[in-house]
């Protein structure tokens, strides 16, 4: 009954729109409706081919959207697959396994080592059990969970933390067993309430869209009403209003920006390609250029800036201490009775990560001793509320009727067993204050010999001898200090939100080269009004005991605050806060697949460093796109200047339709790809991140774009009506001016190719598009002025060498005054 009224045990299914419903919403964008208006203009103008360029790239877009709009569908998938393992339940008193989906409140389950929880359970039962609940908290060490007894079913338990008497849909047993009655399950679990806040967020359209769209309406606006002008102008003074009409329809095409959609998709999707070269997975293509804009940078711990495996960092005896941190070389015989001991005090087939821990170090830098694989394991001593250690007991060898006894766990354990002196006790104390204190888990460990025959039923009846601490960390990835520096020069802000311990936190922050002042805790964040959260992310650094919903609540804030927001994370705890952000980077290999999901960019090889990669290639290809950007202006003042002074100065057509097509969807497209290949300018990494509200087209760059185009314009317009007056025949001097455009085409590209270095410079870096680019134009243009069908298709006469190279000369000095004037508006 309760599987009808409550509904199984999995995150409900949120409604989807079809696909032809988002293709129409998509229709409806002005950038696409301007891509099918040019496709419809030229598919009247009887133009198939340049008309099945822009419907593919219409297609393309509608693609692109329909799959991001079904992300967040795959992101319920994955956490519905996570949280429906099959479940060992008990009812009408025997005990069945059945599909997770189906255990409702209520049902007695039963945990045992390696078991997924299917739901949200309060225990009434435990006995040794420890949880891993990293995807729900991000904590890397596993927690110990104790039976309330009576269970209270009115107080609300939420993950993290020691001694907590309820497990979590999602986790993982990684020790001992349990019982426990189902409280919550679906999407009214711990999980299933991430699972609601995934469903519940709207992915923001990135800046350079927005920019790009209203771009792309300014010149929709001003062609329309300019072409609109150009043919009343030429009815009204000329009389011929069909001739109007076709110079109209030239004009408009002259204004149609259709290159800016494309341009902007060519450079996403290289882009993309360029970054899969550094083994980045790119899952929104515009989140590229955001990442190159980011100011902030929010990074997990867990699995981020560590690997997520507990190591060995540090051993203490009586005699001394030895740090493996910065060494490979073998144990030292002094601390080889402390390591062994480790090993042995530990499950012999372990799941417990700081017990793999020990069998890793024992068996990479510590050489096995003749007979020491002859022991038995007689009888362990599990973990017990009132005393947090384990033992087991072993057999030394056939005959010897002593036994070894291993114990390790809490230092206060330890001391309690081993029934130290005050002075042994204080120094005991203060070594694992010290060790706690660089972040580390601290384990005591000690030894007993005992008969055999003669074994106690409680650990503390062995006459235990102390050995030693061990201190272990989750170890941080290498190269992570490098990136926190790189990341420092480029002006990001690096910060870290974690569900450990604030100790563990800030030892990590610091050795990762964070600058720590103070850590906020999820207790004291909860304490803060929203002005006091905006307030305290802008100085604090590392965030400690952090929850979800506070991931999200960070980001939120800093967004809040202007800041453009990278968020990298693992976990399914991640998920919210990735979503959410401008940017999320997921780890690919360690990371779970609810996280990949709700990402913009996976890391495949989970290498922190491979972020600050990318943020130089987005940084690399907003500059590029700014530059073709700027060309792509520049040459419409020219077209668009051209196309309309024969009208306004009875002058006769210079460019129909057709050369306006040529012009637009064969060279300026092609051009573009030079800059998109184009190298990084060398200060790249070492300015700060652009405004996220400035413009992509910055007062400076119009003018720039402006002076480029009106100065190209008036050296072809020069040649244009020098021709005219010297009695050059019409078609002689179209095909001469057509000639002087493509090759100021041509200097532009070579002008804009960089910022802030010189052509010459510039001219050194290697560019193959740009060579083929430059090849593919002479050839067209040498087809299109030497083959009669083709001249006679654009109304083109013969012109001669001599003009020829005077126009080339021409264009020379074009590029040398554009050249000059560059250092003026691209200076600091």
């Amino acid at each position: 009954m309760r599987l009808l009224a409550e509904g199984p045990n999995e995150l409900p299914r949120s409604g989807r729109r079809t696909p032809l419903r988002i293709a129409i919403e998509v229709i409806r964008e002005p950038m696409l409706a301007l891509l099918l208006a040019g496709g419809a203009i030229y598919l009247l103008l009887g133009d198939l081919q340049e008309a099945v360029v822009l419907l593919c790239f219409a297609t393309l877009s509608v693609a692109i959207t329909i799959i991001q709009e079904a992300r967040t569908e795959r992101v319920l998938e994955a956490l519905r697959d996570l949280t429906s393992p099959r479940a060992l339940v008990v009812r009408d008193g025997q005990r069945r396994r059945i599909p997770g989906r189906e255990v409702v409140r209520g049902d007695i389950v039963m945990l045992a080592e390696g078991d997924r929880v299917p739901a949200d359970l309060l225990l009434v039962q435990g006995r040794d059990l420890q949880i891993d609940e990293s995807l729900l908290t991000g904590e890397s060490v596993p927690v110990r969970k104790m039976a309330a007894m009576p269970p209270d079913r009115t107080v609300k338990h939420r993950p993290g933390g020691d001694d907590v008497p309820a497990v979590f849909s999602g986790s993982l047993v990684v020790r001992g067993s349990g019982i426990g009655e189902a409280i919550a399950t679906g999407a009214r679990t711990e999980i299933g309430k991430i699972g609601q806040a995934l469903s519940s967020l709207e992915s923001e359209a990135p800046r350079l869209q927005m920019q790009t769209r209203r771009l792309v309406r300014l010149f929709a606006l001003g062609g329309s009403a300019v072409s609109l002008l150009a043919v009343l102008l030429y009815g009204w003074l000329r009389g011929g209003w069909l001739d109007g009409i076709l110079a109209g329809i030239a004009l408009g095409m002259s204004m149609l920006p259709e290159e800016f959609p494309m341009v902007l998709t060519i450079f996403m999707a290289m882009g993309a390609w360029r970054i899969s070269q550094v083994r980045v997975l790119t899952r929104r293509a515009s989140a590229i250029e955001t990442l190159g804009s980011a100011t902030v940078l929010c990074t997990d711990k867990t699995g981020t800036l560590t690997r997520n495996q507990m190591a060995v960092a540090e051993l203490r005896t009586p005699g001394g201490a030895f740090s493996l941190l910065n060494t490979s070389d073998l144990i030292p015989e002094a601390f080889r009775e402390l390591v062994e001991l480790g090993v042995l005090a530990s499950a012999e087939v372990p799941f417990d990560p700081m017990e793999k821990a020990f069998y890793e170090l024992a068996a990479e830098r510590l050489p096995r001793r003749p007979g020491a694989s002859d022991r038995q394991l007689v009888r362990s001593y599990g973990l017990r509320p009132e005393l947090l250690a384990m033992s087991n007991v072993w057999r030394k060898s056939a005959g010897d009727p002593d036994c070894l006894v291993a114990a390790k766990g809490s230092p206060e354990a330890i001391l309690k067993l081993c029934g130290l002196g005050a002075d042994q006790t204080v120094s005991m104390r203060k070594d694992a204050d010290a060790m706690a204190a660089q972040g580390l888990r601290v384990l005591g460990v000690a030894r007993a010999s005992h008969a055999e025959s003669g074994l106690t039923d409680e650990q503390t009846g062995f006459a235990f001898q102390f050995a030693g601490l061990v201190g272990l960390a989750d170890p941080l990835r290498a190269g992570v200090p490098d990136a926190v520096a790189t990341c420092r020069s480029a002006g990001i802000r690096v910060l870290m939100i974690t569900g450990d311990y604030p100790t563990t936190a800030k030892a990590i922050a610091r050795e990762a080269g964070l600058d720590v002042v103070d850590v906020l805790t999820g207790e004291g964040l909860m304490a803060l009004e929203q002005e006091g959260l905006s307030n305290a992310v802008k100085t604090t650094t590392v965030f400690a005991r952090i929850m979800p919903e506070q991931k999200l609540a960070i980001v939120n804030a800093l967004k809040a605050n202007g800041d453009v927001v990278a968020m990298t994370g693992d976990g399914v705890n991640d998920a919210p806060s990735l979503k959410a952000a401008d940017i999320g980077i997921a780890m690919g290999g360690r990371g779970t697949d609810v996280a990949r999901e709700a990402s913009s960019i996976v890391l495949l090889d989970d290498d922190f460093g491979s972020i600050v990669k990318t943020i130089r290639l987005g940084r690399r290809i907003y500059d590029n796109l700014r530059k073709a950007m700027s060309f792509i202006v520049a040459v419409h003042v020219v077209i668009a200047g051209l196309a309309l002074m024969p009208l306004v100065f009875g002058l006769p057509i210079l460019f129909g339709p057709l050369h306006i097509a040529f012009l637009e969807m064969v060279i300026d497209p092609v051009c573009s790809l030079v800059f998109e290949a184009e190298s990084e300018e060398e200060d790249i990494m070492e300015r700060p991140p652009r405004d996220p509200q400035e413009a992509l087209f910055t007062r400076r760059l119009v003018a720039w774009s402006l002076t480029q185009g009106l100065l190209t314009l008036a050296v072809v317009a020069a040649i244009f009506l020098a021709g005219l007056h010297s009695g050059m025949p019409e078609h002689e001097v179209r095909a001469l001016t057509f000639f002087a455009l493509v090759a100021s085409i041509v200097g532009l590209v070579l002008v804009n190719r960089a910022f802030s270095a010189s052509l010459i410079a510039a001219l050194r870096r290697p560019n193959r598009a740009l060579l083929i680019v430059v090849t593919v134009d002479a050839l067209m243009l040498a087809l299109v002025l030497s083959w009669p069908s083709a001249s006679r298709l654009f109304q083109f006469g013969q012109p001669h060498l001599v003009e020829l190279v005077v126009v080339l000369t021409a264009g020379c000095g074009l590029v040398g005054a554009l050249e000059l004037l560059k250092s003026r508006y691209h200076a600091a």
